[in-house]
């Protein structure tokens, strides 16, 4: 198992930047895929980033593609999300979540840290 913790939220003007941080604990953090979601009130929970356990692949939601960036360290075990040119939609909480990729993989994201919240005023 792995236990999350993010960090790094907080309060924005529109066009500016936050990076968020998400430390696991565990000794096998590479063996497990990491991605960020997030949830705004009222909607449903969205896939903001993705990133394979080697980092050698990203994936982005087209709504935060060319904005956002997602990378991890494995020697530290922790995976951020650099967040620029940030807009009023941006606003959500932000998740951090893992995904086992060693043997007998899941297909699911089943380990997910408390939550961290972006506000980004307009």
């Amino acid at each position: 198992q792995v236990q999350l913790v993010e960090s790094g939220g907080g309060l924005v003007q529109a066009g500016g930047s936050l990076r968020l941080s998400c430390a696991a604990s565990g000794r096998t953090f590479s063996s497990y895929a990491m991605a960020w979601f997030r949830q705004a009130p009222g909607k449903e929970r969205e896939l903001v980033a993705g990133i394979n356990w080697s980092a050698s692949s990203t994936s982005y939601a087209d709504s935060v593609k060319g904005r956002f960036t997602i990378s991890r360290d494995n020697a530290k075990n922790t995976v951020d999300l650099q967040m620029n040119s940030l807009k009023p939609e941006d606003t959500a909480v932000y998740y951090c979540a893992a995904r086992w990729v060693g043997i007998i993989p899941s297909a699911e994201y089943r380990y997910w840290g408390q939550g961290t919240q972006v506000t980004v005023s307009s």
